[in-house]
């Protein structure tokens, strides 16, 4: 039963990938492989029915970084039983819908696959059993949403409707994520089951407040709660398939999930009653006000929204056990009825072409069923009798009058709820109205008809359920009520029955009085106030505007200052914040007293290789001006610096260090092909003096950095390392099991890093890149140096490469050395032969080398995984084969390979693209033509 859980998960994600992955699939394909994922979720989620309704609670943990408390946990209870099958239900009828809702010239292949990878962001994030596995589905669901919100990128609504439904919700989860960090400091730890049970200590403990707030902000901000509500609106530019899956089942109820979910943790405080009630009530009334005030079809619906979520937002805030059942009750009931008004408003747009209310009117004749089923869709969400809005209202109402604290709170909370009733009816009769009655349509250039069954019968579904839950609520929505709600409250679960018909009570006469007023209302405002004539307007819109144009400026002003051409000003920031961040942990810390260890005599040859290494640094100082010499001053210290590592006795380091310094001697003499031979211009004294100041600071904390360092006691990590190294990685070769194996996952990270880089460095040169004959005029300069000799020495460095990649598990070598050593003949050549001449003969795509060795690195890394250990976790096997004997490999081997591609492709292709940039008429003007002895075309040039 557990690895159905990891299956549940992995549907989504697996139909996202091959509708990614099939090149040119039709439409008609990409839609039944999008309607199979939640189809097969819906089975999956059957199978684990019984025991979950059974009270029985489905877990399945993968450890990965668990110094972190960071494990890939699944689990399932009643509260994500019922949120998977929203998510996978209504999913697989917004996928059916939006087969026949989009039109030809959208992209169907990528709207499914977006559609899929928020489904699997959702799902994932309901069944997490770990907080900060949560986090990060959390924010892929704003990622997810974002990319469906902006589908139709040709609409700037589109754009501007997503950037801010990202921006608001990525924020939100900046302080989500900080209040689940508090939350697992309080705790302990970040499991689920464990922070659940902790919510007598989590609401004891001083950074609760903190923590409430921080995690309230992140829900608040992804269910469009005040103040942060008005984001939700303009996220309708979206295809309304994606306005019906986010409105009922999926982003915007992730925030009412979460509260649901974390409600055993941080409920029970006048603080949470407070704000969460406080922030619901007002949400209710503003979303409900506006609704009324629309006259965008989707608009309505979408401000209507805005309130039953205030609605359920409230009834958490109210703690009480039988708030918390009617809360869940109005999830799964707005869930039906929202989804299915989303459709049909869809349905609308889609025969109309418009979605404006003042224009529409009397297609009840026109489309009889797409307006009985919207009818019916919309007396339920005002909470007429016979529906399933009704019970959920009348729960509401029941349970602000039992409300907690004082006489006032309660009486504005009964009124809050009394007139979201009356504005809700109001809002529910417009849309109907002036969509289906009266006169009409007015300029609407179609002929409205009902679609094909295929399009109106999701919305049916969903209807016929409102209607079986109105009417029956005990037999069709009991069971998932009762283990849902149980999930939330455990043995605090109330006694209650779910009936049509509660007699004549309080909340009844309040509910019936609500709806006669709503009808009043609409007709007064109809009548006498012009509802057509109001133009709403955003004011929360208006002040995002604002301060996002204040943000713009204001980093506009600071980049201009700080990035302004002068690579003095941006060194010297950058050196001055990396100062005080370094010295900041000192401030006020106690002194670490060295440990004064027996000193190592120096011999003559360290004097030299140290005195020569001081002479180049300050002749660096001095030369700086003639960049050549400067250059070539500099590499005369990076030498000294691998001497010093022979000196030491760390062949890896030293090595590297000179394979680096003679890759980057050629890449800077390739820059400075492109500069002035002298920098020109005097310095002022006090920028002078100002870089010596920095520069001793800089200098002397390393200096402090690395004397601690070497005096610290012996007891370090490096013998823990040392004794670890070959029993546990396989590797007799400490440095080349610490990139590998013990912190692999930060080498990884490093080539990530590198091969970007590379790739940066191509996409901004690639269009100034050019055969550099066709730039270099005259005829081509012989050589004293035969360019054979480069030909010659590649399969002998090859060789080599191969050897230190092969020995460097267990002796000096290993993939970023192997990778360096097989670019230095190439760069040879690319010097002598030119760059068109050696990739005509070569013809390797250095781009794709990247790709592949990242590819190979990641997967090599996983593949550990499969065996329960940890990410990179080397193994080991001992081969022995004819004529060569004993072989013992190590499965980092495989990570080594990604980084010896890695590091050769990267090198290379930055290299390339450095030695063929085409000269702007800019440089000839001020430089003049390029030098002939620079140039580089075939067989014995120079470049």
């Amino acid at each position: 039963m557990p690895s159905l859980l990891l299956l549940l998960l992995l549907l989504p994600f697996l139909a996202a990938t091959g509708l990614a992955a099939w090149p040119r699939i039709s439409r008609h394909h990409a839609g039944w492989l999008a309607l199979s994922a939640p189809l097969a979720g819906l089975l999956v989620l059957a199978l684990l029915t019984p025991a979950v309704f059974a009270g029985q609670v489905h877990r399945i943990s993968y450890p990965w970084v668990e110094s972190l408390g960071l494990a890939v946990t699944l689990r399932m209870d009643g509260l994500a039983w019922l949120f998977a099958a929203l998510v996978l239900g209504i999913g697989a009828l917004v996928v059916q819908y939006a087969r026949h809702y989009l039109s030809a010239q959208d992209n169907a292949q990528r709207f499914f696959c977006y559609l899929m990878l928020f489904m699997g962001a959702m799902l994932g994030m309901v069944i997490s059993g770990n907080l900060l596995l949560l986090m990060v589905l959390w924010e892929l669901t704003s990622i997810s949403s974002f990319l469906l919100i902006g589908f139709w990128s040709h609409r700037k609504d589109a754009r501007e409707g997503a950037r801010m439904a990202l921006i608001i919700t990525g924020g939100g989860g900046l302080a989500l994520l900080a209040g689940v960090l508090l939350i697992g400091r309080i705790v302990g730890s970040f499991d689920l089951d464990a922070v659940l049970a902790a919510g007598d200590t989590i609401r004891a403990s001083a950074l609760y407040p903190y923590a409430l707030v921080l995690v309230l902000l992140g829900i608040f901000t992804k269910s469009a709660q005040f103040p942060f509500h008005f984001w939700l609106p303009h996220a309708m530019a979206a295809p309304t398939p994606v306005s019906a899956y986010l409105h009922s089942a999926t982003m915007v109820k992730a925030g009412v999930f979460l509260l649901a979910r974390l409600h055993p943790a941080l409920a029970g405080s006048e603080l949470f009653t407070w704000v969460v009630c406080s922030v619901g009530a007002t949400t209710l009334l503003i979303g409900a006000v506006n609704a009324l005030l629309q006259h965008d079809l989707k608009g309505v619906l979408a401000y209507s929204t805005i309130s039953h979520l205030g609605l359920i937002t409230l009834l958490f805030g109210l703690s009480a056990p039988m708030a918390v059942v009617a809360g869940v009750f109005h999830i799964l009931n707005h869930a039906t009825f929202k989804a299915s008004l989303f459709m049909a408003a869809g349905i609308v747009d889609h025969e109309t072409h418009t979605r404006d209310l003042r224009r529409l009117g009397g297609l009840k004749a026109l489309m009889p069923v797409t307006a009985l089923l919207t009818v019916v869709g919309s007396l339920a969400m005002a909470g007429f009798p016979l529906l399933n809005g009704f019970l959920s209202k009348e729960m509401l109402l029941a349970e602000v009058l039992l409300a907690p604290g004082p006489a006032g709170f309660r009486s504005a909370l009964i009124v809050a709820a009394g007139l979201a009733g009356l504005l809700g009816a109001a809002y529910s009769l417009r849309l109907v109205y002036e969509t289906f009655f009266g006169t009409g349509p007015r300029q609407v250039d179609a002929h409205p008809h009902d679609p094909p069954a295929g399009m109106w019968a999701p919305v049916a579904l969903l209807v016929a359920l409102c209607l079986a839950v109105g009417i029956a609520p005990a037999l069709v929505a009991g069971p998932t009520l009762h283990t849902a709600a149980g999930a939330i409250l455990g043995t605090a679960q109330p006694d209650y029955q779910l009936a049509l018909w509660h007699g004549i009570n309080t909340p009844l006469l309040i509910s019936l009085g609500g709806i006669a007023g709503g009808i009043a209302l609409y007709a007064g405002l109809r009548r006498w106030a012009g509802i057509h004539r109001h133009d709403p307007r955003s004011q929360g819109k208006a002040l995002f505007d604002r301060l996002l144009l204040a943000l713009f400026t204001l980093t506009h002003r600071s980049t201009q200052w700080l990035a302004n051409g002068s690579l003095q000003r941006m060194l010297a920031a950058l050196f001055v914040v990396a100062i005080a961040a370094a010295a900041a942990p000192w401030l006020g810390a106690d002194v670490v007293r060295p440990h004064w260890p027996a000193p190592q005599p120096l011999p003559l040859l360290g004097w030299a290789l140290w005195l020569v290494m001081i002479a180049c640094a300050l002749a660096g100082l001095f030369l700086y001006r003639q960049r050549l010499l400067a250059v070539l001053v500099i590499g005369g210290s990076g030498l000294m610096v691998s001497m010093v590592f022979v000196f030491l006795s760390a062949p890896d380091l030293a090595l590297t260090q000179l394979m680096v310094e003679m890759v980057t001697l050629v890449l800077m003499l390739l820059a400075l092909n492109y500069l002035p031979a002298t920098s020109p211009g005097e310095r002022s004294r006090w920028k002078v003096r100002r870089d010596a100041v920095i520069a001793i600071a800089g200098g002397a904390g390393m200096a402090a950095l690395a004397y601690t360092a070497m005096t610290l006691p012996p007891n370090t990590i490096s013998g823990e390392m040392l004794a670890r190294s070959l029993p546990e990685a396989y590797g007799s070769n400490v440095v080349n099991v610490i990139l590998v194996d013990f912190r692999g996952f930060d080498t990884f990270g490093e080539i990530a890093v590198f091969g970007i880089a590379a790739l940066v460095v191509h996409a901004l040169l690639r269009r100034t890149r050019m055969a550099p004959e066709q730039i270099m005029p005259g005829p081509p300069l012989q050589l004293p140096v035969p360019a054979d000799l480069a030909q010659i020495m590649f399969p002998l460095t090859l060789t080599v490469s191969i050897f230190l990649f092969m020995r460097g598990h267990n002796a000096p070598g290993g993939g970023f050395i192997a990778g360096l050593v097989l670019a230095v003949p190439l760069l040879i050549q690319y010097v002598i032969q030119g760059t068109a001449s050696v990739e005509s003969r070569f013809g390797f795509d250095y781009v794709r080398c990247i790709g592949v060795g990242l590819l190979i690195a990641i997967l090599s890394g996983m593949a550990s995984m499969l065996f329960g250990v940890p990410f990179l976790t080397s193994g080991h096997a001992d081969l022995e084969l004819p004529l060569i004997g004993h072989v013992p490999l190590a499965s980092a081997m495989g990570f080594d390979t990604g980084v010896y591609l890695v590091v050769f492709g990267g090198v290379m292709l930055i290299l390339s693209m450095m030695g063929t940039i085409k000269p702007s008429r800019t440089h000839i003007a001020r430089h003049g033509q390029i030098d002939p002895t620079r140039r580089s075309a075939r067989t014995g040039e120079m470049h």
